[in-house]
C-alpha cells in the first residue's frame, strides 16, 4: 500500500486541529492548509465532499534529505489528507518510503523511514 489511512470519530475540523497539535510536538509545520471542497465550489464545480490537504515539513528534516539528495525534493513538503468518506472522517498520507523508493537510493530509504515513523506517530495521536 502506498498510503497510511486512519478513521477517526472527529469532525473534519476537530481532526484537522489534533493533527496540527500533534505535528508541532514533533515540530512538523503545517504550511498551508488546502480545502478541495471550497475551492471547487468557488470555480462553480459542484462537490460536497469535505476534504483538506494539509502539506507539512520539518525544515531541518526537509535541509537534511535535500542535502542527501535534490531529486527528494521532488516529494516535499510532505502532504496529509483529512476527508469524510462513509460517514467517517479519515485522516492519511502517502507513504513518504513509497515516495522515495522511486530514487533507488538507499539512504533516502533510511530517512524517508524515520520521517514516516514520525507522521504515523502524529496521526495516531489525532485520532
Amino acid at each position: 500500500m502506498f498510503d497510511y489511512t486512519l478513521s477517526t470519530p472527529k469532525t473534519i475540523d476537530e481532526a484537522v486541529e489534533s493533527l496540527e497539535t500533534s505535528l508541532k510536538e514533533e515540530q512538523f509545520g503545517v504550511l498551508w492548509t488546502f480545502d478541495i471542497k471550497e475551492k471547487l465550489q468557488e470555480k462553480g464545480l459542484e462537490f460536497e465532499k469535505e476534504f483538506r490537504v494539509l502539506e507539512v515539513c520539518n525544515p531541518k528534516e526537509a535541509q537534511r534529505v535535500l542535502n542527501e539528495n535534490t531529486m527528494a525534493g521532488y516529494f516535499l513538503p510532505c502532504k496529509m489528507v483529512v476527508y469524510q468518506e462513509g460517514g467517517e472522517t479519515r485522516i492519511g498520507m502517502p507513504k513518504p518510503t513509497s515516495l522515495i523508493s522511486m530514487l533507488n537510493d538507499e539512504n533516502m530509504k533510511e530517512f524517508a523511514k524515520d520521517i514516516e515513523e514520525r507522521l504515523i506517530g502524529c496521526m495516531e495521536k489525532s485520532i
